[in-house]
């Protein structure tokens, strides 16, 4: 990175990495999943989730080697643009933006509709748009402070979610979260395997964004240390309490009454406590700082990559200008946040397949994740055979074998949302198709953009630099 390229400030220690982690995914663990019951029943859905757990855990184990190796602003677009060059950085760019700037929408309506639930004077839709501005507002004043507000609202919404299994805990049966476990079936039948690849997207919400502290690791201290903590003790965390609600949740009484509700923890709760316990009540507030943790680290996580991408010229320089006292990419956090808001007061007006936009809008995040799973991992294969005195201070446990099972996976849940959502298939692959012609009529604007050592690697730069190359371009 040259002198003139603008950067990041370096602030984040290893307990704010593992609270920006957790925190980008926390909301999923309190609404969304359980729709899977409703495709696959609750053992059907367990099966699902092991099925994602197992490639979430092989995937961040593989997926730190990157990060540490390559600790960039960019995170998947930095590493898949070091293995397979320009390209290759706008696959995994187009990607990721996807997933982190169609994700904060969904989420900021459901903050919209929880606190109209308690207020109802409040419109849904402005106390959305309401938390964009404050949460935009948190994060341009700087990372530092922003990282310790999401390390704090994490921890509430964990303790929130452990008090939740410790209420219905006395109340829990295996009878009730095994009747009709099997999409409406006691016994297990092959009609149920469909309805398990249907549900896995719901699957897919208990982790999806996780890979997220990837791009703050260039605001990272000593980033070969403490980014492979965080996202191990980040997976492991998240895991627990994924089983752990789903399970405690479907034994709490009749399931099938939570398969298609944006609520069901406390609606599980409440076949225990019933409906006026201060218990439930505790839960409906305190639930209030999971769906903040997420939408507050998912505006830190497209920000950066707005951020990388501008200054690397994919996407206009001006977003990759940097605030002079912050030391944040102000504009970038403007950008993404003009685009949520948009999306907010669209969602009536444009529909899909029946839904409004914001549903979709979330189905089209899972596809920007799984492409930029399929991608990264890809990266990995080719960064460890083409350069492969890299430096990296954490190597992917197993290799080549851990990053294989994160890749096949990655490539099943990819052939099973193209089954299930082919319309937003359609869509997405015009989009990036229309972000493919913008790559083709840009090239001037990325090669002005400079020399990122990161991205491009020694043999890429001497190549470029040498005079011969440049008299034949």
């Amino acid at each position: 990175m040259n002198a003139s390229t603008p950067g990041l400030a370096r602030k984040l220690g290893g307990w704010q990495l593992w609270g920006i982690a957790v925190g980008l995914v926390i909301s999923g663990e309190y609404f969304g999943w359980s729709y899977g019951w409703a495709q696959a029943g609750t053992l059907g859905f367990l099966c699902a989730t092991l099925f994602v757990a197992l490639m979430y855990a092989a995937f961040i184990f593989s997926f730190t080697e990157l990060t540490t190796a390559i600790p960039h602003a960019g995170g998947p677009f930095a590493y898949a643009r070091r293995a397979f060059g320009p390209l290759g950085g706008f696959i995994a760019g187009f990607a990721t933006l996807c997933e982190f700037v169609f994700a904060p929408p969904a989420i900021a309506l459901a903050i919209g509709a929880y606190l109209n639930v308690q207020f109802p004077s409040l419109a849904p839709k402005w106390t959305a748009c309401g938390a964009y501005l404050a949460f935009m507002a948190l994060n341009i004043a700087g990372v530092g402070i922003a990282a310790m507000f999401e390390l704090a609202v994490t921890l509430l919404a964990i303790f929130e979610l452990l008090v939740f299994m410790g209420v219905v805990a006395p109340g829990f049966s295996w009878d009730n979260f095994m009747r009709h476990g099997w999409a409406g079936q006691d016994a297990f039948h092959w009609g149920a395997v469909g309805g398990m690849f249907a549900a896995l997207p719901f699957a897919i919400w208990f982790f999806l964004a996780i890979e997220g502290a990837a791009m703050a690791a260039e605001e990272a201290k000593d980033p070969a240390r403490t980014i492979p903590r965080a996202y191990i003790a980040g997976i492991l965390t998240l895991v627990a309490l994924a089983f752990g609600v789903m399970v405690m949740a479907g034994g709490a009484g009749d399931w099938s009454r939570l398969a298609n509700i944006n609520d069901p923890l406390p609606q599980a709760m409440k076949l225990i406590v019933g409906e006026h316990s201060g218990w439930l009540h505790m839960l409906v507030w305190l639930g209030l700082f999971g769906l903040v943790a997420s939408f507050h680290g998912i505006i830190m996580g497209y920000s950066r990559q707005i951020f990388a991408l501008a200054r690397a010229g994919y996407l206009p320089r001006a977003l990759a200008a940097v605030h002079p006292r912050f030391k944040t990419p102000h504009r970038a956090i403007l950008a993404g946040g003009a685009v949520g808001i948009a999306a907010i007061f669209s969602d009536d007006l444009v529909q899909i397949a029946g839904q409004p936009l914001t549903a979709n809008i979330v189905t089209l995040s899972v596809f920007g994740a799984i492409v930029m799973y399929i991608v990264s991992m890809l990266a990995l294969f080719r960064l460890r055979g083409r350069e492969p005195a890299l430096p990296r201070p954490f190597s992917a446990p197993c290799y080549p074998w851990l990053p294989a099972l994160a890749l096949g996976c990655s490539l099943i849940c990819l052939v099973a949302m193209v089954y299930y959502n082919r319309l937003l298939a359609g869509i997405f692959a015009a989009m990036l198709a229309a972000g493919y012609l913008y790559f083709l009529a840009t090239a001037r604007q990325r090669a002005e953009a400079g020399i990122d050592a990161q991205l491009q690697g020694s043999a890429e730069i001497a190549a470029e630099s040498s005079p011969t190359i440049r008299s034949q371009t």
